[in-house]
C-alpha cells in the first residue's frame, strides 16, 4: 500500500479493511508491505509527505488491524535502514532483502543506499535484539543467524522449491 500522498487517514483504514476482508476470504497474501510515498521527481502535489512518525504509526496500525497477515515488511529502501530497524519494534517482522539495485524509489527521490549487504542487514536486525533469518518468497527459512553461528534451516517443502525454481521473483 502506497501511503502519504493524496489519501486521508480514513482512506488508509478503508484500504486496510479491504485487504483484511480479502485475506479472510482468500488467504492469498503472504505479507503486507506499506510503502511511504517519495515526493520528489513527480507531479503529485503533497503538502506533508510521510514522516518517520507517520511511517511507524502506519506499520503499527497495520500490524494490529491486519492480524490475519502473517508478515508485515519495513521496506528499508523507502524509509532508510535505521527507521526500518526501529520498525521491527512497531509491528514489522521483515526488512525485505539485499536488493542489488533499486530504481523506482530512487527515481522518486529516495535517499537510501542502492543496496544493503547481508552483513549490514544481519547487524541491523541483531542490534534490534532479534535473530536474523533469511527467507524465501514464501517466508520459509533458508538460514538462521543464531548467536555467532550460521545455522542452515531445513530445506523448504518440495512444492515450494518447485515454485521457487519457476518464479522469477523467488
Amino acid at each position: 500500500m502506497l501511503y502519504g500522498h493524496v489519501e486521508s487517514l480514513a482512506d488508509r483504514v478503508d484500504h486496510l479493511r479491504y485487504l483484511r476482508d480479502l485475506q479472510d476470504e482468500t488467504r492469498g497474501f503472504v505479507g503486507f508491505v506499506p510503502l511511504p510515498y517519495q515526493p520528489e521527481n513527480n507531479e503529485i502535489p503533497v503538502r506533508t509527505p510521510p514522516t518517520g512518525f507517520d511511517t511507524l504509526r502506519t506499520l503499527a496500525v497495520s500490524r494490529i488491524y491486519l492480524d490475519n497477515f502473517d508478515h508485515i515488511t519495513a521496506y528499508w529502501v523507502g524509509m532508510g535502514l535505521k527507521l526500518a530497524q526501529v520498525a521491527l519494534s512497531y509491528g514489522a517482522d521483515d526488512l525485505h532483502g539485499t536488493i542489488i539495485e533499486e530504481h523506482i524509489f530512487h527515481m522518486a527521490g529516495a535517499k537510501s543506499p542502492q543496496l544493503q549487504t547481508e552483513t549490514e542487514l544481519v547487524k541491523a536486525i541483531r542490534e534490534a535484539g532479534l535473530v536474523p533469518v533469511q527467507r524465501n518468497t514464501f517466508y520459509e527459512p533458508i538460514k538462521v543467524w543464531d548467536g555467532t553461528a550460521l545455522v542452515e534451516a531445513e530445506p523448504p517443502a518440495a512444492k515450494s522449491r518447485m515454485l521457487e525454481e519457476n518464479l522469477a521473483t523467488a
